[in-house]
């Protein structure tokens, strides 16, 4: 452990000095050597009963002088930090080439290998250490997009399985002596958060934690990736694994890339790395821009302060890396720090939502709830998964800004049905914009809808109803998704009526949660509980000055939460009375709103202004 802080410390020094250089193409190093189905197998693999050529991470096996070659000649041009040759050593890609069984063994001898040589260099010029990355890639598939056009809801791999591959290939690379690991070219943000998961855990299996460095990949100059995230988006949904580095690489040449850097440049707090191609490719499919070329256009990404970590992705070589190295030199590092959203709340969708503190009320959709809506209800239980998505779109156009997802009824598979419907509205980009809200009063369906959604979603709810073991070991789960939570006002002797209870729970939550999980205060929203009044018990009339009360006061003791609530409670006496329920709503909201009350689940289009209340 000591050891994972002293080459933590050592980056951080370093990448406080100078910009640091990452190295270049591994695979077009490799197109270099034109290796033949015979030496993709060697002697281990002759008789294997697939082809074998393209794998290029089977040469760490069968060809480990070359590729061990190939680091020395980054390192020799000026490379800081190395790359595994692992980009595609996990079984969901090495499934194609019959060898995901050996898939712990191909990244352990992949950062032995690259361990070998960055020592041999280190210990050459002991004055500038140089490092490995485990290289991590996307894979083959894809989490939150169909490869079946007629079933938007199907996907080709499931969340636990892809996360298990990145699991083996995580644990050999940190078991093969990796100093960071290196998520990158993520296209697909579930993917990623696939891989975080993984990473965690084999992190808490083993007692250690390497720094971690996140790459996305722009498919185009739309600015978004390939499941439709905003670059803003991107980051909000994964700086919950507090990243040691996020940026870009791929897809697009340095030219291309340059203002979608600028953006992320302002919006990370942290180090931000580019590592870009060789221009755009020829019609062959072949990258012309030269080493001098590129090292201009990288020159102007760190003159401008964009960038603490530089180096090639297709298309470069070591020329392209020494021209990098040579360019960038004397060059001060971007400069890290706040970034000036301090104390706002960061969801995100396929775009980013920030809640700040003089944010207008956010309103969450409450018709996609098969216990609120009969319609909604019917429609999943047909299931018509059409008529489903039309519900959500529906609240989406009448203002919604988050959306509410509830399949608990006890004659359906809430697990499965929650699985497939946000699997469902993923495809739908007008209502996959928004964050999701995944509402259920079972553990197991809050997991299964944490397992859908790639963007920062809330979860609705935890308490401390169960004990603070259990509350806490949801809360921890939680991050690990890296999700936002609803703590509802409730504990071991039930649920808080009263102000003083309701103000209690809460801050006695806030304290467990900061202090003990470490969670974000602008990650926990508060529900103080909004209770039905005029039941025709008199103790129950005062219940909605009670939320306001407890809400000014819930924000003056825990400072950074949101609070939220479920509207529609509290006039539950009159279900069946539109009229009636709506002006109870908007007189509710007009006061509840002013007392610090930040969102709340709603029926989206259908408020009505309070001043428009006839008297």
């Amino acid at each position: 452990m000591n050891q994972t802080r002293t080459v933590t410390a050592t980056l951080e020094h370093l990448l406080h000095e100078r910009i640091l250089v990452l190295d270049g193409a591994m695979g077009t190093m490799i197109q270099r050597l034109k290796p033949t189905e015979a030496d993709f197998r060697g002697t281990r693999f002759a008789t294997h009963p697939h082809d074998l050529k393209g794998d290029n991470d089977v040469l760490v096996l069968t060809m480990p002088e070359a590729i061990a070659g190939v680091h020395a000649e980054y390192l020799a041009a000026g490379a800081d930090i190395i790359e595994t040759n692992t980009f595609n050593a996990q079984a969901v890609s090495q499934a194609d080439y019959g060898l995901e069984g050996i898939c712990y063994e191909l990244n352990l001898e992949a950062a032995r290998l690259a361990r070998r040589v960055t020592d041999e260099w280190t210990a050459k010029t002991s004055d500038r250490p140089r490092f490995v990355a485990g290289s991590i890639g996307p894979t083959t598939k894809t989490l939150s997009i169909s490869p079946n056009v007629n079933n938007p809801a199907f996907r080709a791999i499931t969340f636990d399985e892809m996360k298990d591959a990145f699991r083996d290939q995580v644990r050999g690379l940190v078991d093969g002596g990796c100093h960071l690991l290196l998520v990158e070219t993520q296209i697909d943000t579930l993917n990623a958060k696939a891989a975080l998961v993984a990473i965690e855990e084999v992190f808490a299996a083993l007692g250690t934690r390497l720094p971690v460095m996140i790459s996305a990949t722009l498919t185009d100059r739309s600015g978004r990736t390939l499941s439709g995230q905003t670059l803003d988006a991107f980051y909000v949904s994964v700086e919950h694994a507090h990243p040691f580095s996020v940026g870009l690489n791929c897809a697009l040449g340095a030219r291309e890339m340059r203002p979608y850097l600028a953006e992320l440049s302002r919006t990370v707090t942290g180090f931000v790395s580019c590592y870009p191609n060789a221009g755009l490719p020829n019609a062959f499919g072949q990258y012309d821009e030269t080493p001098a070329e590129t090292a201009a256009l990288v020159k102007d990404f760190a003159v401008s302060g964009f960038v603490n970590i530089i180096g090639g992705c297709c298309g470069t070589t070591p020329d392209h890396i020494r021209a990098i190295a040579e360019a960038v030199k004397g060059i001060a590092p971007r400069r890290t720090g706040s970034t000036g959203s301090t104390g706002s709340t960061r969801l995100s969708g396929l775009e980013p939502l920030v809640i700040r503190t003089d944010s207008n009320f956010q309103m969450i959709g409450e018709r996609t709830n098969v216990t609120g809506s009969r319609k909604f209800s019917r429609l999943v239980q047909a299931p018509d998964w059409a008529g489903a998505a039309a519900v959500a779109l529906e609240q989406v156009r009448g203002g919604a800004n988050i959306i509410d997802v509830n399949m608990d009824e006890g004659m359906l598979d809430s697990e499965a049905c929650m699985t497939e419907f946000l699997n469902y509205i993923a495809t739908e980009p007008e209502i996959a914009r928004l964050p999701i809200m995944i509402d259920s009063s079972k553990w197991s369906v809050i997991e299964a809808g944490l397992k859908c959604v790639q963007g920062k979603a809330v979860v609705n709810s935890i308490s401390l109803k169960e004990g603070e073991a259990d509350f806490l070991a949801k809360a921890r789960t939680i991050q690990r998704y890296g999700a936002a939570m609803v703590v509802m006002a409730f504990d071991e002797r039930g649920q808080a009526d009263t102000v003083v209870r309701k103000v209690e729970i809460c801050r006695r939550a806030y304290a467990i949660l900061t202090e003990q999980a470490g969670v974000n205060p602008t990650d926990i929203i508060f529900d103080p509980n909004v209770l039905a009044i005029a039941t025709g018990l008199e103790e129950h009339n005062d219940y909605a000055r009670y939320f306001i009360e407890a809400t000014t006061q819930i924000k003056v003791t825990c400072p950074g939460v949101k609070i939220s609530g479920g509207i529609s409670n509290l006039s539950f006496s009159f279900r069946g009375n539109d009229i009636v329920r709506e002006a109870i709503h908007s007189a509710f909201l007009y006061h509840a709103i002013k007392a610090g009350l930040d969102m709340g689940i709603v029926n989206a289009g259908q408020l009505v202004v309070y001043e428009d209340i006839p008297k």
